[in-house]
Order: C-alpha cells, then sequence, then structure tokens
C-alpha cells in the first residue's frame, strides 16, 4: 500500500519550503504547494541540490511534481538556518564536472573491486542481470 500515514499533518507545511530525498537519490528543495493521500507532492522553485565532498551546486528546476511511492525523505527547512553551512555553493557546471568526476572514481573503484574477487575465484553478479533471476 502506497498510502502515507500522517499526510493530513502536512497540510500545515503548504507554502513552507522543504528538502525531498528522492529514492534515485537526488534530493530536491521547493516550496510545498500541494499533497495528497498517496503522498504525491508538487514543489515550487524547485533546486535539484547536488553534494560531492564538501561542496554542492543548484540546478533551478522551477514546478516540481514528485510521485509518493519516490519519496524516501521529506523536511521543513529552517529558513533562518539554511544559510548556516560548511558547504560550499559552486556553479552548476563546476558540481556536474565533481559529481561526473566522483562517478568515474566509483566506477573504477568498483572495476579494481571486481577484478581482485575475479583474480581469486569470486565473483559479484552485476546489478542490471539481478532482475533477471
Amino acid at each position: 500500500m502506497n498510502y502515507m500515514p500522517g499526510t493530513a499533518s502536512l497540510i500545515e507545511d503548504i507554502d513552507k519550503k522543504h528538502l525531498v530525498l528522492l529514492r534515485d537519490g537526488r534530493t530536491l528543495i521547493g516550496f510545498l504547494r500541494s499533497i495528497d493521500q498517496f503522498a504525491n507532492l508538487v514543489l515550487h522553485q524547485t533546486v535539484e541540490r547536488i553534494h560531492v565532498g564538501k561542496k554542492y551546486g543548484d540546478i533551478p528546476r522551477g514546478i516540481f511534481v514528485v510521485r509518493g511511492e519516490n519519496v524516501v525523505l521529506l523536511g521543513e527547512i529552517d529558513l533562518e538556518k539554511e544559510s548556516d553551512t560548511p558547504l560550499q555553493q559552486v556553479s552548476i557546471e563546476e558540481i556536474l564536472e565533481e559529481q561526473r568526476v566522483e562517478q568515474q572514481t566509483k566506477l573504477e573503484n568498483e572495476k579494481i573491486k571486481v577484478q581482485a574477487l575475479k583474480d581469486r575465484g569470486l565473483s559479484i553478479p552485476r546489478a542490471d542481470t539481478l532482475d533477471e533471476y
């Protein structure tokens, strides 16, 4: 069942700024404009925040509709403490490049790990083939 208990209590959070963590790992920040019994959300003035190390960048997304089953976490942002962060804001281009480098490094490390296991006669099933069994 996809019903999220307590959505009625979120009615008082309408028009407040929220952070939403999605199932795919993305982080959205925007003003909550609507919510229904399935926790489907409508966010306004939304940005997608990308974190890499101690840096972050915001990509403007505008109005964003989020299906409730994709919401992992929803939290109100304290506007008075929002700017009080140890993180450094950088340009969209810089954070996307940092993210690309981080993902490439993770991929290379994973290949090294798989090869080390293979050298020892072990194997890990690839994530994209797990659904086939």
